[in-house]
């Protein structure tokens, strides 16, 4: 909200500070340079401090700008406060993504989309907002005024358009004050939940985490890091572009009507919203590559059709849902997606919002250029195939390089482990080998034991049947010569036993 509140209310600023709409346009670059560098310093941050703690201070600094802002009547103070709310929103990109991450780990698929949803449901807010203002029934009197304070400036001295501007400004400032006032409350009260949260959780336990997460980076980390970037910069840059030029492109190559060519911007940014919110429960069921798979295939479809079909107002339309739809879970699915391979820390996701944060500024200045010097090549519809193109060329190398060598690793530990059980199998086998050679040498030995004894018994017996009558001084001894056999070498007394009875029963 507090972005997208600036484009309804950008007339208003403008003549607050004395200035045309076209004069001030430097406001939205302060912004996003104080986006790009709150990104910067927040990854930078995160990696230091509690990232609750951060959230807060970012959201308290967005809505302090919030409440100066409609006060402001000074051209440098209004981009200086524009920066710092850029500042706070790219804390608040890198640290949302980085905080969700933290908190639900692998599970943090539908979180993400419902983060980023909020977005959407923001920017759709915003202009409703706006138009709550209590002087929002006068704003056909305050265009008449308008005209007539230009036609005024033009004709008098400056002393005289100096003292028609503030009565204006006045006008309009009571006009559009309330909205800025409510969005800069409602973000002051979730700051306040922010603070609370922070009093309940521990900064320490924060940084343990983080630690422990440390020894889980991939080996190729940051050409990974890298090649999401690039994804990113191409991704925000075509859905910028899309939605800033689809109005312009309607009305000059396929000759719509001005509520037409709105309907159709409004179909875009409604598919994109209502897929966002589709997704939030779609990620429950389906893993990010999926998602991102899903929504490149209709990227592409979708973006082929309006570059070679934008004639044709049916191919236009439903290209242009479609499109709109396909462009709406990429960027959170990304994040979950590359946090299943590595760690997403402070810097890693300050990457990603700078990659986003570059498309979107580079990619509409570069496509507004080339439209203005070819005005027969619709350059919009070109633009979305060529980055569709580009997108779903990267997202297998990102796979690739992703998946590789956790292939390799697990390819070397599976033979690892093989080399380890056939090992363990030889090492088995000769103990077996040996054990039963060792049983064989011990039978033998029983069975030489027992021939033995058999020999003996038949020589004493032989003997005593040669000497008449039953002496009884040789019986004693064939008793105690047949009833003690000589003992194994292993001692064991159940071959001891087992030779004792099989000769007794002899």
């Amino acid at each position: 909200m507090s972005i997208a509140v600036l484009g309804p209310t950008f007339p208003t600023l403008a003549a607050n500070v004395g200035k045309n709409v076209s004069d001030i346009y430097y406001i939205f670059v302060g912004r996003s340079l104080g986006s790009l560098g709150g990104s910067v310093v927040g990854g930078v941050l995160l990696d230091c401090m509690n990232a609750t703690l951060l959230l807060a201070f970012s959201m308290l600094g967005t809505a302090a700008g919030l409440y100066v802002i409609p006060w402001c009547n000074q051209s440098l103070i209004l981009t200086i406060l524009m920066s710092v709310i850029g500042g706070s929103m790219g804390i608040l990109d890198t640290g949302g993504n980085v905080l969700a991450l933290y908190t639900w780990g692998s599970e943090a698929g539908p979180h993400l989309q419902a983060l980023h949803f909020s977005f959407a449901a923001g920017a759709f807010l915003a202009p409703l907002v706006a138009q709550m203002d209590l002087g929002s029934s006068k704003s056909e009197e305050l265009s008449g005024a308008e005209k007539t304070n230009q036609s005024v400036l033009k004709s008098v001295p400056t002393a005289s358009a100096a003292s028609a501007t503030p009565a204006l400004n006045d006008h309009r400032n009571e006009s559009f004050l309330w909205s800025y006032i409510f969005i800069g409350s409602y973000i002051l009260l979730v700051s306040i939940f922010f603070f609370v949260l922070f009093s309940k959780s521990s900064s320490a336990k924060d940084k343990s985490k983080a630690s422990a997460h440390k020894d889980k980076l991939a080996k190729y980390h940051w050409p990974l890091v890298s090649l999401l970037f690039v994804f990113f910069l191409f991704y925000v840059g075509a859905e910028v572009t899309y939605g800033s030029y689809v109005y312009t492109h309607a009305m000059v190559f396929a000759e719509m009507k001005e509520s037409e060519a709105a309907a159709l911007n409004s179909v875009f940014w409604g598919a994109f919203a209502v897929c966002r919110g589709a997704a939030i429960f779609g990620a429950a069921f389906l893993s990010p590559a999926t998602m991102i798979v899903l929504s490149l295939v209709c990227s592409a479809a979708s973006s082929t059709a309006l570059a070679f079909f934008s004639h044709v107002r049916a191919a236009l339309w439903a290209g242009s849902a479609v499109y709109g739809a396909s462009m709406a879970t990429i960027f959170p699915s990304g994040i979950a997606w590359i946090e299943q391979y590595t760690v997403v820390e402070g810097k890693t996701a300050s990457l990603f919002v700078v990659g986003a944060a570059l498309g979107e500024m580079c990619i509409p200045v570069a496509v507004g250029y080339l439209q203005g010097r070819y005005h027969h090549v619709p350059v919009v519809m070109y633009t979305a195939f060529v980055t569709s193109v580009v997108t779903v060329l990267l997202f297998p190398a990102m796979y690739k390089l992703a998946n590789w060598p956790q292939q390799r690793d697990s390819r070397e530990v599976s033979d690892r482990e093989t080399r380890k059980t056939l090992l363990a199998n030889s090492r088995l086998t000769e103990d077996e080998e040996e054990e039963e050679q060792h049983v064989r040498e011990w039978n033998d030995a029983d069975f030489e034991v027992v021939e033995m004894n058999d020999e003996l018994k038949n020589s004493l017996m032989d003997t005593s049947h040669r000497i008449p009558g039953d002496s009884p001084a040789v019986q004693p001894h064939l008793d105690s010569a047949l009833g003690d056999p000589p003992v194994v070498a292993d001692g064991s007394p159940g071959r001891q036993n087992g030779s004792i009875n099989w000769d007794k029963s002899e």
